[in-house]
């Protein structure tokens, strides 16, 4: 893929944001995303290419936001960032003359998505790529559902990192929203599981070996423990759904 990028935009620079997502990652890609896109300098474009449907029916597409352009696969994994940023366009990959000669159906991140990324890299309007759409596919994990009345918000599990960090998609704004702030006690709900934490500034704040929750540095609600594993503790994994209360 790089090769094909400096091929068709010598002036390109790449910059690898992870080598960490694991393989079939949509989630855990589309978290890293959220996290990492807005520090790039305007008119960046992301390619982004986790794409379990390689050589299927599903689409390509290009996302035009106020100050990125995201291209990738249309599976989800470029939902929340674009949205973050502001949506303006979605477009179709489906201009063939902007493909290498030959695609192979098992690796549309060379063939396709490459070629395409860099030729708007260098100038090109994401228009070029193909039709405008309204319907791209919308993840489940895209937005966390917020009972204001309840004080209570359903959410996922979005990124397990190598401490056993549990994040997840609620921002601190959706936590605002609810009343919740440092000191507050939550109720953490899973499948038949109940925790009790509070809502901290950093692992520090609590004893070696216990659970707190605090806004890690995406601004996403996390789960951890003191030096210690909190996903190996509560048994937790990413996609599993969770349910955040206030209890004060």
């Amino acid at each position: 893929m790089k090769a094909v990028l400096l091929s068709l935009c010598q002036e390109t620079m790449i910059v690898d944001i992870s080598h960490e997502v694991p393989r079939w990652g949509i989630r855990e890609g589309s978290y890293i995303l959220s996290c990492c896109h807005k520090y790039f300098p305007k008119n960046t474009v992301h390619l982004v290419v986790i794409d379990p449907g390689v050589g299927t029916s599903r689409r390509g597409i290009v996302i035009r936001s106020r100050n990125y352009t995201f291209v990738g696969p249309d599976n989800g994994v470029l939902i929340p960032a674009a949205q973050e940023d502001g949506i303006i366009n979605i477009y179709s990959i489906e201009n063939k003359d902007l493909f290498l000669e030959k695609v192979s159906p098992t690796f549309h991140g060379r063939d396709i998505f490459a070629p395409v990324a860099a030729r708007i890299a260098c100038g090109m309007s994401p228009s070029i790529v193909g039709p405008e759409i309204n319907d791209p596919v919308i993840p489940s994990f895209s937005e966390p559902v917020v009972d204001k009345k309840e004080r209570v918000i359903h959410c996922e599990v979005m990124f397990i990192d190598d401490f056993g960090n549990v994040a997840t998609n609620i921002t601190s704004d959706l936590l605002k929203s609810i009343g919740v702030d440092y000191g507050s006690k939550l109720k953490i709900s899973y499948g038949e599981e109940e925790i009790t934490v509070s809502l901290l500034p950093s692992f520090g704040h609590v004893e070696e070996g216990e659970i707190l929750a605090l806004i890690n540095s995406c601004n996403r609600l996390e789960l951890a423990v003191n030096k210690g594993n909190a996903a190996g503790l509560l048994k937790l994994r990413v996609g599993d759904r969770l349910s955040v209360e206030v209890i004060r």
